[in-house]
C-alpha cells in the first residue's frame, strides 16, 4: 500500500488509514477478540497509519488500539490520538455512555473540555499510558469548534512545543467543519488537517477553502467520513447522512451516484473512497471499521481500478462540482 507524506512534515501515512472509533464501541459493543482481530487484519492488509482518541470509548479504543500496535514494528507504522477532551474518572455506579458519548462502555469517566496548554500536555502524557507506547507521531486538536480562542492561543503553541520536544511528529487539527481548520492553515504551522464527512462524494464543503489552501501551505489532508456515516457505503431511503436520517433529496443524490458508478461496473463504495484521494492536498483516507470484514472490505476497494470515464460521467452529470480534481489511476 502506497505511502504518502504528511504535508511538510517528516511523517508518512499510508493511503487507506484506520479509524480506531468503532473498536471503541460506537453505538454498539466489540469484543476484545474482534477488535484486536480489525487491528491485525488493518496490518496484514498494508494499513500502516492508526487514528484513535481519548474519546472514543472513555479511553477503550486507545487501549484496544496500543494493545496490538505495542506487539508490532514501532518504526513501521503512524499513530495519531488527539486532544481537547480530558477523561475524568467518576467511579462506578454511572451507567453507560450511550446517551452522553454515543459509546456502549461504562460511564466511568467524564469528558471535560480542556484546551489549555495544561490540559494538551496532560492528554498526551495520559494517552501515551493508554497506548503504552513512547512517543505519538500526530496529535490532532479535536472539536475545538467552541474553544477556537483557547485552542488557538493556548493548546496550539503547547503542541508546538510538544512537537519541538520530539513527543510528537506532526500536529494538527481534526473537525467535521472545514472553516475553522482553514483558519488554521492560514494562521498556524499545524503540519495536518484530518477533515470528517466534508470532502466526500455527497459534500464537497472543503473544496471551497481548506483544500486548496493546504496544498498551497503544503499542509496535508486526512479525511474521513468517506461515506458520510453510511448514505454513500448503502444508499436507500432510511440511510444515515452525518448520523441522522438522510433528507430525500440527498438519498436521490446518492441513488444517482450509484447507478452511474454500476454502470461502470464499479462498486459506489469503491468510487466514495478514492474520490478525495485525488485532490493533491490529501495524503490518506480514513475509514472506521470495527470488524476484519470491513477492513478487507475496504482494503479491496481501495484496490479496484476505477476508469477515468467515471469519473467523467459523474462530472458531465453535474454530481461533481466543474473542475474537481479526480483520482488518476498509476500502473
Amino acid at each position: 500500500m502506497r505511502q504518502n507524506r504528511l504535508g511538510r512534515s517528516q511523517v508518512t501515512v499510508s493511503e487507506l488509514a484506520f479509524g480506531a472509533a468503532a473498536i471503541g464501541n460506537l453505538f454498539a459493543p466489540v469484543t476484545d477478540a474482534e477488535a484486536q482481530l480489525a487491528v491485525t487484519t488493518a496490518w496484514d492488509s498494508g494499513l500502516r497509519y492508526f487514528d484513535t482518541a481519548p474519546h472514543y470509548g472513555l479511553g477503550l479504543s486507545e487501549r484496544r488500539l496500543g494493545s496490538v500496535l505495542r506487539g508490532l514494528p514501532r518504526a513501521e507504522y503512524t499513530l495519531s490520538t488527539k486532544v481537547g477532551r480530558l477523561l475524568v474518572p467518576t467511579g462506578p455506579g454511572g451507567g453507560d455512555d450511550l446517551a452522553e458519548g454515543g459509546f456502549a462502555v461504562p460511564a466511568t469517566h467524564r469528558r471535560v473540555w480542556d484546551f489549555s496548554a495544561y490540559g494538551v500536555r496532560r492528554s498526551i502524557e495520559d494517552s501515551l499510558r493508554r497506548l503504552g507506547v513512547d512517543r505519538i507521531d500526530i496529535a490532532y486538536l479535536h472539536d475545538p469548534d467552541d474553544h477556537a480562542a483557547e485552542a488557538l492561543d493556548q493548546a496550539y503553541p503547547e503542541l508546538e512545543r510538544l512537537r519541538a520536544e520530539g513527543v510528537l511528529g506532526a500536529i494538527g487539527v481534526g473537525m467535521n467543519q472545514a472553516e475553522l481548520p482553514a483558519r488554521f492553515v492560514r494562521d498556524t504551522d499545524v503540519d495536518a488537517v484530518l477533515l470528517a464527512g466534508r470532502y466526500s462524494l455527497l459534500d464537497h464543503r472543503g473544496l471551497t477553502e481548506l483544500l486548496p489552501l493546504a496544498a498551497e501551505r503544503g499542509v496535508g489532508v486526512v479525511i474521513g467520513g468517506v461515506f458520510n456515516s453510511g448514505l454513500l457505503a448503502d444508499p436507500r431511503p432510511g440511510a444515515t447522512f452525518d448520523y441522522t436520517a438522510a433528507p430525500p433529496e440527498l438519498v436521490r443524490r446518492a441513488l444517482d451516484l450509484k447507478a452511474v458508478c454500476e454502470s461502470h461496473g464499479v462498486p459506489l463504495r469503491a468510487a466514495a473512497l478514492r474520490f478525495p484521494a485525488g485532490h493533491p492536498a490529501v495524503a490518506s483516507v480514513l475509514v472506521g471499521t470495527r470488524s476484519a470484514a470491513e477492513v478487507e472490505d475496504a482494503a479491496a476497494m481501495l484496490r479496484l481500478a476505477i476508469p477515468a470515464a467515471l469519473w467523467a460521467d459523474l462530472s458531465e452529470r453535474g454530481l461533481l462540482p466543474p473542475g474537481v480534481p479526480t483520482p488518476v489511476e498509476v500502473g
